[in-house]
């Protein structure tokens, strides 16, 4: 069942989006060569909690495999649900930051890929086209018309540039839960209800430099490119209006 906010509800997710964001901006300059990942996923707890809020992701999930950190950090071949640990960060790495955070039970979730120092060209495209796909699934997204309208912008974008998009992977419904209907693909498939005012959703293309297959690690948590080709991720929480379509995470690049 998709969940119509309120003008209250919205607002209150808002607040979430901007906390997030805030931390990204910090957190940013931290993801560079030599650095722990673990370290960065510590950051990011003490970072959260300081300012009054909850890390969604730590302990989401099924009780026996919980996600264990604050925040998802996918290097290279790594889509999404990236595990922290004592692996460094090299140069010309790509890595995908994702995160949630829940302020006064409303929550927000947002993804950016960066790049490690200098990285291939072919690497940077692939981020650029990533990042252009996200902004071209908001605009699509526009009350009265089709959630898969999305889809065909992301896909349509990503395909000019022989990419691979993730399809066994999507963007969700968000704000009061982490993961709410419906769900938001990058490829058009499945169902297509109408987009209508005080739906908020998080549209995340994740792109891939090669085939649009992935394949999930022993870890049970870990998405990886089918053909260990990089893969970007970038994310917003935009919330739907009668006459617009608001970003409410703040741009990062």
């Amino acid at each position: 069942m998709i969940r119509i906010k309120t003008e209250k509800q919205i607002d209150g997710i808002r607040r979430s989006c901007k906390l997030l964001s805030a931390m990204y901006r910090e957190l940013m300059p931290l993801v560079k060569p030599g650095v722990q990942t673990i370290d960065l996923d510590r950051w990011v707890r003490d970072w959260i909690r300081k300012a009054g809020g909850r890390p969604v992701f730590l302990g989401y999930g099924p009780r026996k495999n919980p996600f264990p950190a604050a925040i998802c950090i996918s290097i290279n071949n790594e889509v999404i649900h990236g595990l922290p640990g004592r692996r460094k960060i090299r140069e010309g790495d790509l890595v995908s930051l994702d995160c949630g955070i829940e302020l006064e039970g409303y929550i927000s979730d947002q993804a950016v890929t960066l790049e490690a120092g200098k990285v291939a060209p072919e690497i940077h495209a692939l981020n650029t086209v990533t990042r252009e796909c996200l902004y071209k699934g908001i605009a699509a997204a526009k009350a009265g018309d089709r959630l898969l309208q999305i889809a065909r912008a992301v896909s349509g974008h990503a395909k000019t540039g022989n990419y691979g998009v993730v399809h066994q992977f999507c963007g969700h419904g968000v704000g009061m839960e982490l993961h709410e209907d419906p769900q938001v693909p990058n490829c058009p498939h499945g169902p297509n209800p109408r987009l209508s005012a005080g739906m908020v959703i998080a549209i995340e293309p994740m792109i891939n430099l090669g085939t649009g297959e992935v394949e999930i690690l022993d870890d049970d948590w870990t998405v990886v490119t089918g053909d260990d080709k990089p893969s970007a991720h970038w994310e917003h929480t935009v919330a739907i209006f009668g006459d617009h379509t608001e970003i409410l995470t703040d741009p990062l690049e």
